[in-house]
């Protein structure tokens, strides 16, 4: 699955409920996702972290797409390599 396919899945399922309730609360709902997988990090919780960033990141693309962004042109950014210096691993100075 692609990431342009996994956002037209999540807009298929979630689409209309969480254009509803709108982007503030939506963004609400993407940070405790964000903490849950915070917590499943901080446990080391290896069996939890797979289905933590699934949720993370299927917020990430109700957020996007009530946006109107479509991630699968958003992570051209990063299609050359670093942004900054475009190299492949990055060798700006830290």
């Amino acid at each position: 699955m692609t990431i342009g396919d996994f956002q037209a899945q999540i807009e298929a399922i979630y689409f209309e409920k969480d254009s509803r309730r709108g982007l503030d609360a939506d963004f609400r709902w993407f940070i405790e996702e964000v903490g849950e997988l915070v917590k499943a990090l901080r446990r080391g919780d290896r069996a939890q972290l797979a289905g933590e960033f699934a949720d993370v990141l299927a917020w990430l693309c109700t957020l996007s797409s009530i946006c109107g962004v479509s991630l699968e042109q958003a992570v051209q950014k990063y299609a050359h390599g670093c942004p900054k210096c475009r190299q492949t691993p990055c060798a700006c100075p830290e």
